[in-house]
């Protein structure tokens, strides 16, 4: 580009330029799916495998962190693909926040006997939040700070560690062994099915 002409403002839901202030931050059906049930069977939509050597989910997150910075370069990065689903910006914004909570949960199993979790509300976050109105550069450097502070404390638990019980406030019971397979599930299926990369 010519230093003496102005860049051409993007149209609407465009990026990854800026937030987009005019972004729809409506909120999309809430998910209802109870996806522990990946944990015994594994998930088609993503090719999610249990049964992996959990020691390896702070080398899976760091994997996927360059992934989510070329996914957050890419156009149109607020744009709904129909009223049911969020943006990629959305997932990110999510998959970003999504970091955060987990490694909250892990130290509070390392730290307490069988803690009950904190209710967290995703759909609820991403309308308080306003993901969508986010600016994805600020997206981008948030999920891979989060990314590596959650990284490097999975990369921290060892030996009986592994064993050790935490509950979400419905009642389904964790270990941090199981837990860091459905974290990283979540992580594989926002990537491989949600945003496609």
């Amino acid at each position: 580009m010519n230093e003496h002409t102005s860049p051409s403002p993007e149209p609407s839901g465009q990026g990854p330029a800026g937030a987009d202030p005019a972004a729809d931050i409506s909120s999309v059906p809430p998910e209802t799916k109870d996806w522990t049930a990946v944990l015994g069977r594994g998930c088609r939509q993503c090719g999610f495998e249990p049964g992996f050597d959990v020691e390896t989910v702070g080398w899976r997150i760091r994997m996927s962190l360059p992934v989510w910075q070329e996914v957050l370069a890419r156009p149109r990065l607020s744009q709904r693909p129909d009223g049911n689903t969020w943006s990629t910006l959305e997932y990110a914004a999510h998959v970003s926040e999504l970091h955060q909570v987990f490694r909250e949960r892990l130290a509070l199993m390392l730290d307490q006997d069988d803690p009950e979790f904190p209710d967290w509300d995703q759909d609820a976050a991403a309308i308080e939040q306003e993901y969508n109105r986010q600016d994805p550069a600020e997206v981008a450097r948030q999920l891979r700070a989060e990314g590596e502070k959650t990284a490097a404390a999975w990369d921290a638990v060892q030996g009986e560690q592994w064993e050790r019980t935490g509950r979400r406030g419905d009642g389904k019971v964790f270990t941090v062994r199981s837990l860091a397979e459905y974290f990283a599930h979540d992580l594989m299926h926002h990537r491989v099915y949600d945003v496609k990369a």
